[in-house]
């Protein structure tokens, strides 16, 4: 997948991890932001553990546990 593929990914990521998490996140932008960087984190760990899923629902997913465990760990400094 390209780079803007990852980035529409990412967003969107992002904007379901807001809807997750309780409170709503930090609203939509920083939500959008911070799912890009919780992909990222989600592909690396992912990776790290050896583990792969397939397609587009699977980086979709991927995406989705890593922006909820960036907005939770953001969540905690935000306190």
């Amino acid at each position: 997948m390209g780079i803007i593929g990852s980035i529409i990914i990412g967003c969107l990521a992002g904007f379901c991890a807001g809807k997750l998490m309780k409170g709503g996140g930090f609203g939509f932008i920083m939500n959008l932001v911070l799912g890009l960087f919780g992909g990222a984190l989600g592909g690396w760990l992912f990776s790290q553990l050896g583990i792969q899923w397939g397609g587009v629902l699977g980086q979709l997913g991927t995406a989705i546990i890593g922006a909820v465990a960036i907005l939770w760990i953001a969540s905690l400094i935000k306190k």
